[in-house]
């Protein structure tokens, strides 16, 4: 058991290194199905082995200048209460129903993203304050200075649409962190990419960062009943999906955006399908 839990870490630290997120889409169910941990007790484990992985990857990541640091700071804060609901959520729901919600959320994110998957230079990235790059300034034309009177009116209202963005995201993928026991990476990715249009290599580090927040958050509404928890398991999944994390940033830094998407949507289309087959009793 302690091999194969070692194992299994080591898979899961590849998966979220290469990739910002997915850890605890595959955490949950190999915890659940190849050692045998129910399903309230996975997602606890979950949150511990992802949020600590997380955690080493936002570090690793630090000097390389990868990560928003704004739209990942007011991602995760937005997500506190949230996620303290999840969790509430999550003590009351059958095993069963929880593991059907978990496979649909995943696949319908895994679409998303497909649908979206697109050359990541035909996306330009939208700053989180709403500004437009490279936006013309200057001149002294007519045209430019009827810009100027209309200017900073687009300018707050793609602020603002941003804002809301960020905010209903930063809610959401909370709860979701509380409910389904995982760090969100599965959603955070595909929130950043889609709908902040943040190119892929950004939103991988920054997906880390906010995935630390909600693990936090999420652990943290847990402490005041019992855990539940198998160290025997835990701490040898955790130490070699560190492991992994690190040669998981060796990948994601060799591979362009565009694919990093396309393997990531199909990895969770291939576990919400397991999950579902598995919890409906078809396999």
């Amino acid at each position: 058991m302690l091999f194969l839990a070692a194992g299994l870490g080591l898979v899961m630290g590849l998966v979220i290194g290469a990739l910002g997120g997915g850890g605890g889409v595959l955490t949950v169910p190999l915890l659940v199905y190849a050692l045998g941990v129910t399903a309230q007790s996975a997602t606890t484990s979950s949150i511990i082995i992802v949020g600590i992985t997380a955690l080493v990857g936002t570090l690793a990541r630090i000097r390389g200048g990868g990560i928003d640091w704004r739209t990942g700071l007011i991602f995760g804060a937005l997500g506190i209460p949230s996620a303290f609901l999840g969790t509430l959520l999550n003590r009351n729901v059958d095993q069963q129903v929880l593991l059907l919600a978990f496979a649909a959320v995943t696949v319908l994110a895994a679409t998303a993203m497909l649908i979206n998957s697109r050359p990541e230079a035909e996306k330009p990235a939208q700053p989180a304050d709403g500004s437009t790059p490279c936006e013309p300034s200057g001149g002294g034309t007519v045209a430019t200075a009827t810009r100027s009177t209309a200017g900073p009116t687009r300018a707050r209202r793609r602020f603002l649409v941003t804002a809301v963005k960020v905010v209903l995201s930063g809610i959401v993928v909370g709860f979701m962190t509380g409910f389904l026991g995982v760090g969100g990476g599965f959603l955070v990715v595909p929130a950043l990419v889609i709908i902040l249009r943040m190119p892929m290599t950004a939103a991988i580090g920054t997906s880390l960062l906010i995935i630390t927040l909600n693990a936090v958050t999420s652990m943290a509404s847990r402490l005041g009943s019992p855990l539940d928890l198998d160290w025997r398991i835990v701490v040898p999944f955790t130490v070699l999906a560190v492991v992994g994390s690190f040669l998981g940033k060796r990948v994601a830094d060799r591979l362009s955006g565009q694919l990093l998407t396309r393997a990531f949507a199909i990895m969770l289309i291939l576990v919400g399908g397991f999950v579902a087959a598995e919890a409906l009793g078809l396999l």
